[in-house]
């Protein structure tokens, strides 16, 4: 991932509901919502979404496809995973087995966490 591009979908994911939306889609996974659905679970007028949806859109982290007369729209995981590998491929010089006591203190449970390696390939978790 370029730099601009990581920069990209930081500054649209820079409002808060366009936050709760992209969460809201990761969520629900290659399900999907329809913008209606959307606009009711986050108590949302609809005409208020559509500038979120298009700055979503264009930063490449949500898709949209045609169903009829809605649209439904699908949270883009694989760009998130390559947001995540972005930001952590070089953690402690490209050894990230180094950073086991980081990943106790970060708060994350582990299942959400990629693995660890140690230098000889085998995980450590």
């Amino acid at each position: 991932m370029e730099k601009h591009t990581a920069l990209l979908i930081f500054e649209s994911l820079s409002s808060g509901l366009r936050l709760d939306v992209y969460r809201l889609l990761v969520r629900k996974g290659m399900e999907g919502m329809v913008a209606g659905e959307i606009a009711t679970t986050l108590d949302v007028p609809p005409n208020n979404l559509s500038f979120h949806f298009k700055a979503l859109t264009q930063a490449g982290l949500l898709t949209v496809e045609q169903e009829g007369r809605f649209q439904r729209y699908r949270a883009n995981i694989p760009l998130m995973l390559e947001l995540i590998a972005y930001l952590t491929e070089e953690c402690c010089a490209g050894q990230p087995q180094l950073c086991a006591d980081l990943r106790r203190a970060s708060g994350c449970s582990e299942a959400v966490l990629p693995p660890l390696f140690s230098t000889a390939g085998t995980s450590e978790t």
